[in-house]
């Protein structure tokens, strides 16, 4: 069997494949090697889960078994809305959400990227763009209700006075000279006219 010397010095053999010694290599079917332990003293917590008394997912199964007979299934809800689910899954889950069926701009958003499997990158920046998008229409829906959004509380104002207030002034004085920069053009456009 080859062996090839690390870069600490120890020698690796073949078939290593990246087991730690205190549980044995891949090729290593007699059971785990001892550990020298002195080895490994400087590292806080190695080798607290050495003994399985010691793990909290240990033993996996019980007996006599937890919970002697398994809750049932719960009914299939009903669905009153459109709930979008993933393409991954056949069909609804037991039990769903119906608070807030996809509309409008970012409803449709929602759809497109319902289309799209969970492990496509297009599925998650569509959401994130619906959900801007989402809040864009509640401020509108807001200001044609006739109500005026409070944003520097809804935005965490208060809490980013308090405890970034670093962050709060810059957040000002870049909305003052935004401000300033829009009042400028506003004027110069009027006295060209």
């Amino acid at each position: 069997m080859d062996t090839q010397p690390s870069q600490h010095g120890h020698s690796h053999s073949a078939s290593d494949d990246g087991v730690d010694s205190a549980r044995g290599t891949a090729g290593d079917r007699a059971g785990p090697k001892t550990v020298d332990r002195s080895r490994y003293a400087h590292i806080v917590g190695w080798g607290a889960d050495l003994d399985p008394a010691n793990r909290p997912a240990y033993p996996m199964e019980r007996t006599p078994p937890r919970l002697p007979h398994p809750p049932e299934a719960p009914r299939q809800q009903r669905a009153t809305v459109e709930v979008l689910h993933s393409t991954e899954r056949p069909g609804l889950t037991p039990v769903f959400g119906t608070t807030l069926p996809p509309s409008g701009l970012s409803g449709g958003l929602r759809r497109l990227a319902f289309r799209h499997s969970e492990n496509d990158l297009r599925h998650w920046l569509l959401l994130l763009l619906a959900d801007r998008v989402h809040m864009g229409e509640g401020l509108l829906e807001d200001l044609s209700r006739g109500r005026v959004p409070n944003l520097y509380a809804e935005m965490g104002g208060r809490a980013e006075l308090r405890h970034n207030p670093a962050g709060a002034a810059r957040k000002a004085a870049l909305g003052t000279a935004v401000l300033a920069v829009i009042v400028l053009a506003v004027i110069r456009r009027r006295r060209s006219r």
